[in-house]
Formats: C-alpha cells, structure tokens, sequence
C-alpha cells in the first residue's frame, strides 16, 4: 500500500485529467440549462435561470436545524430575479435530470409553476461521498427538498419535493459509495 505523499509521478496527471473531465461535465449542464431554458420561453414560460456557485447535499445533523435537502448557493445578482419568480408560484412541480462523471453529479433541477407559468432552474454539481446522510434522511422522510440561498446563509425560498428518487434514482449506490470509500480508511488505521 503507497504512504502518504508516494502518489506516484502521474498522480497530478490524473487529477488535471478529472479536473478537465468535470469542467467539460459543468459545462454541458450549463449548456443545457440554456438550452431548456430556451424550449420553455419558446413554450410561453417565464423562466428562470441559475448556476448555483455551490451545490451540498444537507442533512439534518449538518447545521444549526433540523432542515435536509439540497442546498444550493446563489451569487447575489440573481437573487432579485429568483425572489420574484419564487413568489409567483407554488411550484408543485418538478423534474430533475442528472448525470454521474465519477464521483460527482451533475444536476439540473427544474421547479415548475403551471399556474403562473413560471418555471426556475437551477443546475448544480456535487461529490456523491457527501450525499449518504441525506440519501438515508429522505429515505427515512419520504421527501426532499431543495433551499436556495446565498453565501451569507439567507434563504430565498425552499421547495418540498415528494419523490427523493427523481434525486437517488439508485438509492443504494449511495450506500455502496460510502463502504467503497471507507475501505481504504480502516486500512490506514490498521
């Protein structure tokens, strides 16, 4: 088993390899983000757009409340435009589409008002070894929910979501990425 530090001389190849890897991830869900976000003004929606800066799958234990879900983080210049949007709507609907590169997700939520026709994206990114205390949270709650808010911690506006698997749609995964990940930590106790 290497020590610490005897990576290896291509260790810092494939970490510039993943990084480039995950840009190129980030970008595509960018991309679609826009491109969605064109197919429903095409539609005669009200839509709105954002690229969460930070994406981190909360659960209970992790904050000062008990609240779980995904939260995402805004840059300040788009919280008037999403403020607005959240309060024309309940948003009782929903679609999530995700793609896994790796061991990060790449997510573009969709929260969707039919009523005011105004519809909120979100995309956001995340490493899968931090969603298993959400993933069992849902499981145990049989909902979701995802919170926008900006770096100051204020929340703008939460969504409740009754299908946590449109998130996990293989919940055990999650399960299964934990003990992978954990494998190599009780070696280095031994």
């Amino acid at each position: 088993m290497p020590e610490a530090g005897d990576e290896g001389p291509d260790y810092a190849e494939r970490i510039a390899a993943n990084a480039d890897v995950e840009k190129d991830a980030w970008q595509r869900t960018l991309d679609d983000m826009e491109a969605t976000a064109e197919e429903l003004e095409a539609e005669g929606w009200d839509v709105v757009a954002i690229p969460a800066s930070h994406t981190a799958p909360e659960h209970p234990e992790a904050g000062d409340s008990d609240r779980f879900g995904f939260v995402y983080v805004i840059p300040d210049n788009y919280v008037d435009e999403f403020t607005e949007a959240f309060e024309a709507g309940s948003f009782p609907k929903y679609r999530v589409y995700r793609n896994e590169m790796g061991s990060r997700v790449f997510q573009l939520t969709e929260f969707l008002d039919p009523e005011s026709e105004t519809v909120i994206l979100v995309a956001g990114t995340y490493e899968m070894m931090h969603a298993p205390a959400l993933v069992k949270t849902a499981m145990r709650e049989d909902e979701m929910y995802s919170h926008v808010q900006t770096l100051d911690e204020t929340v703008h506006g939460s969504f409740r979501h009754d299908d946590y698997e449109k998130f996990f749609p293989d919940p055990q995964r999650y399960e299964d990425y934990v003990v992978e990940a954990n494998v190599g930590d009780d070696e280095d106790e031994a």
